[in-house]
């Protein structure tokens, strides 16, 4: 009697962790493939871009309008709150997070100061970050017109 008593004990206890785990499984798959667009959509832009401009253009322009983007999404999700939180993880941590990359910012921060480019290194790392914030106040900004 007191062997199923526990196993039904174990059960219910069980079932907060269940309803998290699926509420936690939509979220990672909404982020997923937001990410997954927003990565494509980087590799699309990075590449294309890098082909008329020598001097990492593709990464620079994703991070800026990622930064734009990621402005704008954030301003409107506060003007207009009834927006499901489901389309914040898809295109806010998603999209945005998959579509800029730091990690392709710092490689090639590493590789202009490898290769003797150190002063066109200090300026892109400098002008991406300053241009990037100026550029979230912007999609703020753009989103409360």
């Amino acid at each position: 009697m007191g062997r199923h008593r526990s196993l039904k004990l174990a059960i219910f206890a069980c079932v907060p962790v269940v309803f998290y785990n699926s509420i936690m499984l939509k979220n990672i798959a909404l982020v997923f493939l937001g990410g997954g667009l927003g990565s494509a959509l980087r590799y699309w832009l990075s590449s294309w871009l890098n082909q008329y401009f020598p001097w990492a253009a593709g990464t620079f322009s994703v991070n800026i309008l990622g930064s734009l983007l990621i402005g704008l999404l954030m301003g409107w999700f506060i003007k207009w709150p009834h927006f499901e939180a489901d389309l914040r993880l898809l295109l806010a941590v998603g999209f945005c997070g998959g579509f800029t990359t730091f990690s392709a910012l710092a490689l090639e921060q590493a590789n202009m100061i490898k290769n003797g480019a150190s002063l066109h290194a200090l300026v892109y790392m400098a002008s991406t970050a300053v241009i990037g914030v100026a550029a979230v106040f912007l999609g703020l900004w753009l989103s409360r017109q």
